[in-house]
């Protein structure tokens, strides 16, 4: 079947969502947790071919493993949106008009929603949670290193779609081939919207490609800035937990920013990411300062090209500054604007870093480990959104609807 002819079927799908009780959608969602967790043993095997494919080296193998655990945890994120209000009917706004024309602007559907995705299978059920239990189908593109378990996932999930007599077609999989990128940036009329979950490369091509509509999400180059006046013993737990919790994923930590003032304090907030093997690129007041009290063998100079990057891996920058300023501009410089954190007693200075920094998610003495959809009490999310238009940070499900107007009255005419 064409691509085309596959997207056809999806519009078809998404018409049939509609009508859909909310109880029939919890439902569903919570049989689809349990069909993965009955199917663990047949979606560890496929996974298991992507991964013998894949280097264990490779900053990606760890998105792409699953274990009992991360099933456990995919299955709980499932049941937790089932028992989410649905977002869907609710009444933004309303207002009676002198002629007694009544308008209603309520929250409704986007339709179909293509997401584009790497070496993540978590994201086919999360994406899938999330649109069914907000009325959208979702189109699902994933990367061929992951092709055997999104097809899988996506298999568990049409079985219970069609013991529930629902169309399939409202969770569909495109082949993980360039054609079907191709295809699904050009849909004009058949998706609504396209939101890539990816490195800054896949979220730059999608951008810069597509003509249906995009939220950028996922590329996040994170920091912690350690103040003058910063507690060292939370500075050590939340700069080792940015980093070293899981390094693959967009909230990680990427560069520590510290104050001049701070610097004898610097071997003892980054001793804890020795036991994690971490490579730090420090530059050269922080590297004076971390020599000889950091392995010799992880500590390196910091180049021009360690500041601004996306690691996914067990490295990250050090860089100084003399002034609360100069680490606002460094951060303004090189933020991808998804999570930036700092550490201070100062309630001046976490006030300004509030105010001046523009990142989706700002943090104050806090991990940027907690930019998640699940942490927030969104139940999952479908990616965070690093723009600013209709939805920024972690998306979930009121930012899957868009509204529409709702007039009534009893014979108005204009004249």
């Amino acid at each position: 079947m064409s691509i085309i002819k596959t997207l056809e079927q999806a519009v078809n799908g998404s018409r049939s969502l509609l009508t859909l009780s909310d109880n029939k959608i919890n439902r569903i969602l919570q049989d689809t947790a349990q069909e993965l967790l009955n199917c663990q043993s047949y979606v560890l095997a496929e996974n298991a071919k992507d991964l013998s494919r894949m280097d264990p080296a490779n900053p990606k193998y760890d998105r792409l493993k699953l274990t009992p655990d991360r099933l456990e945890g995919i299955a709980g994120d499932m049941r937790n949106v089932a028992t989410l209000s649905t977002p869907l009917g609710k009444t933004l706004d309303e207002a009676t008009r002198p002629n007694g024309m009544v308008i209603r602007k309520i929250t409704v559907p986007f339709g179909v929603i293509g997401v584009i995705y790497e070496a993540r299978p978590n994201v086919t059920f999360d994406v899938f949670s999330l649109c069914f239990k907000s009325g959208n189908t979702c189109v699902l593109k994933g990367g061929s290193d992951a092709d055997c378990s999104n097809r899988a996932l996506v298999g568990i999930i049409h079985r219970v779609l069609e013991r529930h007599t629902i169309n399939p077609a409202v969770c569909t999989l495109l082949p993980p081939g360039r054609e079907s990128t191709a295809e699904l940036l050009n849909a004009i009329g058949l998706v609504d919207l396209i939101i890539p979950r990816g490195s800054s490369s896949l979220i730059n091509f999608v951008r810069d490609n597509a003509r249906v509509p995009v939220i950028e999400t996922g590329a996040g180059i994170c920091h912690t800035y350690f103040d003058k006046d910063g507690d060292k013993e939370k500075g050590q737990a939340i700069v080792n937990n940015a980093k070293t919790r899981r390094v693959s994923v967009c909230n990680a930590l990427d560069c520590l920013i510290i104050h001049h003032d701070r610097l004898s304090d610097l071997p003892y907030i980054c001793s804890k990411l020795q036991n994690s093997r971490v490579i730090i690129y420090a530059d050269k007041p922080a590297y004076a300062a971390l020599c000889n009290q950091y392995p010799s063998e992880l500590l390196r100079p910091a180049a021009p090209d360690s500041f601004g990057t996306e690691f996914l891996d067990y490295k990250m920058s050090i860089r100084t500054v003399n002034t609360f300023d100069e680490a606002l501009q460094h951060i303004s410089r090189y933020s991808s604007k998804h999570s930036e954190s700092i550490v201070s007693e100062s309630g001046e200075a976490i006030r300004k870093f509030q105010q001046m920094v523009d990142a989706a998610c700002v943090y104050a003495n806090v991990s940027t480990a907690f930019t998640d959809g699940a942490q927030f009490g969104f139940g999952a999310e479908i990616g965070i959104s690093t723009q600013k238009l209709h939805a920024r940070g972690p998306m979930a499900l009121p930012e899957l609807t868009t509204y529409k107007y709702i007039i009534e009255g009893e014979g108005q005419v204009r004249e």
